[in-house]
């Protein structure tokens, strides 16, 4: 049955990649389903035969991290875009009174066990603005199916009644949590003596009229408190529509920059804002030179790090894998290098650029509201001794189905994943300062698979190349 179930729903590998449900089940089914089925009592033919499969199998299995990464992926979809937990639950990717955000060639439900595991994610570290929403439904879908029970299955209806009521109690919504307390004694453990003191305290605290007990003050309602992500604060009222003002210095055109490199087939370049400037280059890259490029940063992937004083470290709010790639590492890296510098006019010769990132945004994959150019000057970006960032140039070596947009917060727009272009912009005015309007931020991918390559450039080389300007406040 199990066997079965795996085959139906993951027969196309693309799309258990692509469709964040189905990538979070499939995580799932191979980290705790699995060993479940394998474990149980059930499973007594051929138990030793199962044991040592399993134990060849474990390491190239996810693991805890992976699964609880991709729960978390699940709420960053959720807050970001405004989804509803009951929605995603039955594979309805929507924000209420809009059109679908994606709509997957099949719809993936979510079971209430695995519902209950990203409720409980959320619930470990105190989250219970998401435990809440999750446990809910939880909840909900074991009523549903109340009295039967899968052998991979972790939880239970009174698991999910039991976490879902001290979430409510942390939230300030105490007579909610009496009642889902009362609820667990009533159908699964009366002799539950942890439970019947909460009861107790429960009832103690509404009779004191204290409902207050946690961070949020939620007056008795059962509705969420305010989103508390730092990514969907800013963009909760970002609306990237320009004015008409805006629109009219910007044009397409046929670039060559005056590089004799594109005389021949110059740059299909887009201008897409004058403030700050920024430029997207369409058919930049082939198909193959991206499939290129991809595989040989694969084998080198890593956990992407930020700045951090002047170390570099893992953060949640960048969720992606990365590799630096040389330009002798293979002709194409070299040929993209001597492409970058005629659209740019830019010098790329070391130390003035630093090699080329290739980075791999997978389920939920995001960075959080950054400046790519250092902000202090303990930043590691000066290690390098060849100044800051003055240009990135970032290049879409993928498409998405849905999510990945790159926004600029304070200058109010995005640009969405364009396979094969470059997006372009300067980090720094002419004057050295930082331009603050570039702060930009790489929105979750929905559903898909978003690969990137970046190249910054650093000022020094550039002084004749972008020279400074008879204004000191340019």
């Amino acid at each position: 049955r199990f066997y079965e179930k795996v085959q139906a729903l993951h027969q196309d590998p693309e799309a258990s990649v692509d469709n964040p449900l189905l990538a979070f089940s499939l995580i799932k089914r191979l980290h705790s389903d699995w060993p479940n089925i394998i474990y149980s009592e059930e499973a007594t033919r051929n138990t030793q035969a199962l044991h040592a499969g399993l134990r060849e199998m474990e390491q190239e299995l996810p693991g805890t991290e992976d699964l609880d990464g991709a729960a978390r992926a699940l709420m960053r979809l959720q807050d970001v875009y405004a989804l509803s937990v009951k929605g995603l639950a039955k594979g309805i990717f929507q924000r209420a009174g809009h059109p679908p955000l994606y709509s997957p060639g099949r719809r993936v439900s979510l079971s209430a066990d695995d519902c209950f595991h990203v409720g409980k994610v959320a619930y470990d570290t105190g989250d219970y603005y998401h435990s809440i929403a999750w446990l809910e439904e939880a909840v909900s879908l074991f009523r549903l199916s109340y009295g039967s029970w899968n052998l991979e299955d972790r939880s239970s209806l009174e698991d999910a009644l039991d976490h879902l009521a001290f979430s409510y109690f942390m939230a300030g919504n105490v007579s909610h949590a009496l009642s889902l307390s009362r609820e667990f004694l009533r159908y699964a453990d009366p002799s539950n003596q942890r439970v019947s003191r909460n009861v107790a305290k429960y009832k103690k605290l509404l009779e004191m009229g204290t409902g207050a007990r946690a961070r949020w003050d939620w007056q008795g309602c059962q509705g969420p408190p305010p989103l508390l992500s730092p990514l969907h604060a800013l963009l909760v009222s970002f609306s990237p529509q320009p004015a008409p003002e805006q629109l009219l210095p910007l044009s397409c055109s046929y670039e060559t920059n005056s590089s004799p490199y594109r005389l021949l087939q110059p740059a299909k370049k887009e201008t897409v804002r004058t403030q700050p400037y920024v430029a997207l280059y369409h058919d930049f890259i082939t198909d193959a030179e991206a499939e290129t490029i991809k595989g040989l940063a694969g084998p080198w992937l890593q956990r992407s790090v930020v700045a951090s004083g002047e170390k570099q470290q893992k953060a949640e709010y960048r969720i992606s894998k990365s590799a630096w790639l040389k330009d002798t590492a293979d002709p194409v890296v070299q040929a993209l290098d001597r492409r970058i510098a005629a659209v740019t006019g830019l010098d790329l010769r070391p130390p003035y650029a630093e090699y080329l990132q290739v980075v791999n945004y997978g389920l939920g994959g995001h960075y959080e509201p950054h400046f790519d150019h250092a902000t202090s000057m303990k930043s590691p970006l000066y290690r390098m001794k060849s100044g800051n960032r003055i240009a990135t140039i970032l290049i879409y070596l993928s498409s998405v189905e849905a999510g990945g947009s790159t926004a600029f917060i304070y200058a109010n727009f995005s640009v969405p994943v364009v396979k094969n272009a470059a997006l372009f912009w300067w980090n720094l005015r002419r004057n050295g300062n930082g331009d603050g309007d570039t702060l930009h931020a790489g929105c979750p991918v929905l559903a898909g698979d978003k690969w990137v390559a970046n190249k910054w450039i650093h000022e020094h080389g550039q002084e004749f190349r972008r020279p400074c300007s008879a204004d000191p406040q340019d």
